[in-house]
């Protein structure tokens, strides 16, 4: 029995339209919603990422043998301090990585009072020529 020409649009229509909601309901499926409370968790997260990382640098740059070689170099630590925190996330964690590692190699006796002086003075540097770019 031969079918109509009706009855294979009809066919061919249905075969697409199982098709089409078949593929659109797999991407419905694929598609992942955040909730509000991930979002709002990701988002502490990072604001208390960023905080450590401006503590970090700021308490790095405010001892006294910082304020010293800044001093010493013609910065205004204080100037330095403020500026720390208009930097950006990936700014702040590198500054503060660095400030670590220069913290523990003093501590460890890898690094003399002079070279620390030069970090710190570099870091400070650093952070003024990024504010002043931006602004």
């Amino acid at each position: 029995m031969e079918m109509s020409k009706w009855q294979r649009v009809r066919g061919m229509s249905v075969a697409l339209l199982v098709g089409f909601l078949g593929v659109n309901c797999n991407l419905m499926a694929q598609t992942h919603v955040v909730s509000p409370a991930e979002l709002q968790k990701e988002a502490v997260a990072v604001t208390q990422a960023h905080q450590r990382n401006v503590e970090a640098v700021t308490q790095f740059l405010s001892s006294p043998r910082a304020k010293k070689a800044l001093r010493s170099a013609h910065l205004d630590p204080k100037q330095v301090t403020t500026a720390v925190a208009s930097l950006s996330d990936e700014e702040l964690a590198q500054l503060a990585s660095r400030a670590g590692k220069a913290q523990a190699d003093f501590a460890a006796g890898d690094l003399s009072d002079h070279d620390l002086m030069l970090i710190l003075v570099g870091i400070a540097v650093l952070v003024l020529i990024i504010v002043a770019v931006r602004g």
